[in-house]
């Protein structure tokens, strides 16, 4: 593993929204994750900044430069005591991987997630992200279990 750089993580403001998106654009490609069954694009961006900043947030460099972001909501269960975080994207700058953000990112994020009382975690990535997978196994999360996402193309005549 590279040694830890000296990152400042952050919730992230409005001038952040761009450097997430390219960000975002270049670690979650469809080379890369063939089966997304979430979108990546401008508007799940801003619909996650607009709806819940203060689990958008941000690593950045001293230079200002954002080197890694994370994204998450709260699920609020009627009839439940509980609530669920989820951390729906959690991506680092390629040439920074393996220095430390993206632990920092989720512990960040961990903390807030605690602070309002939300008592379980969940994340997903694909069954064969064996990086994610030892990374959030490293962090705690237990149980994993794959699913199987299907696609119908509307457009296709019958």
């Amino acid at each position: 593993m590279g040694d830890a750089i000296e990152i400042n993580v952050r919730i992230a403001t409005i001038d952040d929204l761009s450097a997430i998106f390219h960000l975002g654009e270049r670690v979650f490609t469809s080379q890369g994750f063939s089966n997304l069954y979430r979108t990546w694009d401008e508007y799940e961006v801003t619909h996650l900044f607009n709806s819940e900043t203060e689990h958008v947030l941000v690593a950045e460099t001293d230079d200002e430069t954002v080197v890694g972001f994370a994204m998450g909501t709260v699920i609020d269960k009627a009839r439940s005591a509980w609530s669920y975080g989820h951390l729906l994207w959690l991506g680092v700058e390629p040439k920074c991987a393996r220095q430390g953000i993206a632990g920092q990112l989720f512990d960040r994020f961990r903390e807030i997630m605690d602070a309002e009382g939300v008592r379980m975690l969940m994340v997903d990535t694909q069954a064969d992200n064996d990086p994610a997978i030892r990374f959030f196994t490293q962090k705690g999360f237990e149980n994993p279990t794959e699913h199987v996402y299907l696609t119908l193309n509307l457009d296709k005549e019958g």
